[in-house]
């Protein structure tokens, strides 16, 4: 389906309010919009759940809507297919890629994979359906600590996609995983020259980063967290001021929850708005609508890809519900 401007223009009643359109079309089609923290303000705020990769991943497996329209990227959707075989899952751009996912292509994985026999392979979500498949367990941010330190010390295991959140996880719990060298565009470009700037003029705030950052902009923060621990930290912390080293859209719910408090995106290291996510910022209330009109575009996989990547993922899933997460 073409989703150009010119096509939406040509398909969109100018005059329509998208708001009231989208959540008529939710209750006609009895489908429900999952939305990362990652999205416009506007999705986020039209959504049914927001959340993390974890907190996605879980609405997913436990809705009982017949559409689920995923606001994301494209693995998050096929997550929600994986879990959701015989539901129809929508996504509002088909382009709508990830820059970590990419840097593991599943022909090199593999190999990289049969060079390192007697390893578990432990794989951060934020990868395609065939890497999941040749995963023995899948995490988050939000569990990947946990799960890690779940396995015996002397156990093996190769960490994928993200070095730097492997990297954080060795160093933090002393492990030696071998990691695949992987990363996320946005996490990776913040300037700790630039951030360091900030701080001399907003003397009391604190550093927040996701551990996708580099080490370097790790080590100086007040605070490391999975993108809903970096939420729940803004509430929970004394402080009036956060300087937040990930992604630009969780700043929203950050601001809705604590109207009183200042928030600072993290600067990148160049002039460009490169810590937005340009796959994220893709979808749009534009396409979130024709979507669910036309019931287009629909995320469709095939049948032994999505069982093989199955098991992973529901083995994240029980670990989480053990672990309380």
């Amino acid at each position: 389906m073409n989703l150009e401007k010119g096509y939406l223009e040509k398909k969109i009643d100018l005059s329509l309010d998208l708001f009231e359109e989208i959540s008529y079309l939710k209750k006609e089609k009895n489908a429900v919009i999952l939305a990362h923290y990652y999205q416009d303000s506007d999705i986020q705020d039209i959504a049914d759940f927001i959340g993390d990769s974890l907190g996605l991943a879980q609405q997913a497996q436990k809705s009982t809507a017949d559409i689920i329209l995923f606001a994301g990227v494209h693995f998050m959707a096929e997550t929600a297919k994986i879990l959701n075989p015989k539901k129809k899952v929508l996504i509002p751009d088909l382009n709508a890629g990830c820059s970590l996912a990419d840097s593991c292509p599943p022909k090199l994985f593999s190999e990289f994979k049969n060079n390192h026999p007697n390893h578990i392979v432990i794989t951060y979500i934020n990868c395609t359906a065939e890497i999941k498949a040749l995963s023995d367990i899948i995490c988050t941010s939000s569990n990947a600590v946990q799960i890690v330190e779940s396995l015996p010390k002397d156990q093996k295991i190769i960490f994928a996609p993200d070095k730097n959140l492997g990297a954080y996880i060795n160093k933090k719990i002393g492990r030696k995983m071998v990691l695949w060298n992987g990363a996320c565009m946005v996490h990776e470009i913040f300037s700790l020259e630039k951030i360091t700037k900030i701080k001399s003029q907003h003397p009391t705030a604190e550093l927040i980063a996701h551990p996708e950052c580099e080490e370097n902009i790790l080590e100086v923060a007040n605070f490391i967290g999975s993108t809903t621990a970096l939420l729940n930290y803004t509430k929970k912390s004394n402080s009036n001021e956060f300087i937040v080293a990930t992604e630009t859209g969780i700043l929203h719910q950050m601001q809705k929850l604590n109207p009183k408090k200042t928030f600072i995106p993290a600067p990148p290291n160049n002039n460009c708005a490169c810590n937005d996510c340009p796959h994220m910022k893709l979808n749009t209330l534009e396409k979130i609508y024709i979507a669910l009109k036309y019931e287009q575009p629909e995320l469709l996989m095939d049948e032994n890809l999505l069982n093989q990547a199955k098991k992973p993922i529901l083995t994240m899933l029980e670990l989480s519900a053990k672990f309380g997460l």
